[in-house]
């Protein structure tokens, strides 16, 4: 891998550092959007006291820490670079790819290089009419095996969310609750799903995750939910996702092209409401990971 000069010497002296996705920023909004986010982004987590460290493939290998050059590449790009999950890593790698990274890969590539917290806007799990299907996010899996906190605004609200928190529980993942009692819906800060588990603060946040990782465990889901003036009304979220939905389904896209469609279309589809409610729960979720991650470092 290649680790950016900055990243290794925070990650040598022990000072904190956050992972980033590439995926939103290549396939998850619109140019130039996406370039402005990701800039935002980064900038959240070094106001928490934290340094960012966007994570992506280039030519074939894992970079920690993209440049604003290579940053603007994948914004620039984004139909011509690759959407890698954790299990395309290897082909990326052997085919000199330029590739953006999910939350899977993302996950696996921070944990190998040492970083423990990480933030995106919402996870993928499974997908609905999964049990027929079998349409379940690798993310899941990886959350299971890397040894990585995710601060996301739960699941995205396109898919079925009682069956992607019945998956994280079988796979020993917990879900923990940022200042708040119920699992977030992506867009919306209510699923009417109840969490067991939550915390009121960063520094309970990183005493949580100490002995989690104490005692072996690997991923956590750390749940918060999109800043209150951004949320969307669930019931007008539903009928957009209804009808993107149909449309996904009558023009045959399936497997990982169905995230990045559905997401577009609700951009179109609400005259860009969904969009907004995007880019600030990725802002706030980078912000809450810095400081999680600077609480971390100070234990």
């Amino acid at each position: 891998m290649e680790i950016a000069p900055d990243v290794a010497a925070a990650l040598q002296a022990g000072q904190p550092v956050v992972a980033l996705e590439s995926t939103v920023i290549a396939q998850g909004l619109p140019w130039p959007d996406n370039l402005e986010t990701a800039w935002a982004m980064e900038s959240e987590v070094r106001d928490a006291g934290a340094l960012p460290a966007t994570i992506g493939v280039v030519g074939g290998r894992p970079v920690i820490g993209l440049d604003e050059t290579r940053l603007e590449h994948f914004a620039r790009n984004g139909a011509a670079i690759a959407k890698l999950g954790s299990r395309d890593l290897g082909s990326a790698m052997t085919g000199s790819r330029d590739g953006a990274t999910t939350v899977s890969a993302t996950a696996r590539l921070a944990a190998l290089a040492g970083i423990r917290l990480f933030a995106t806007g919402g996870i993928g799990g499974a997908h609905r009419n999964s049990h027929m299907t079998f349409d379940i996010s690798a993310d899941l899996m990886e959350l299971a095996r890397s040894p990585v906190a995710v601060v996301a605004s739960g699941a995205k609200s396109i898919l079925d969310l009682p069956r992607t928190l019945e998956l994280l529980e079988s796979l020993s993942v917990p879900v923990v609750g940022l200042d708040c009692s119920e699992f977030p819906a992506f867009y919306t800060r209510s699923s009417g799903l109840c969490l067991d588990q939550r915390v009121g603060s960063a520094t309970e946040a990183a005493a949580l995750l100490h002995a989690h990782w104490q005692l072996g465990g690997n991923g956590l889901l750390l749940a918060h939910p999109v800043p209150e003036k951004a949320a969307l009304p669930s019931a007008k979220l539903d009928a957009w996702i209804e009808q993107a939905l149909q449309e996904a389904s009558s023009e045959g896209i399936t497997g990982k092209a169905v995230t990045p469609f559905l997401l577009s279309r609700l951009h179109g589809i609400s005259e860009g409401a969904t969009l907004a409610a995007n880019r600030a729960l990725l802002l706030a979720n980078a912000r809450q990971a810095g400081e999680i991650a600077s609480a971390c470092a100070r234990a």
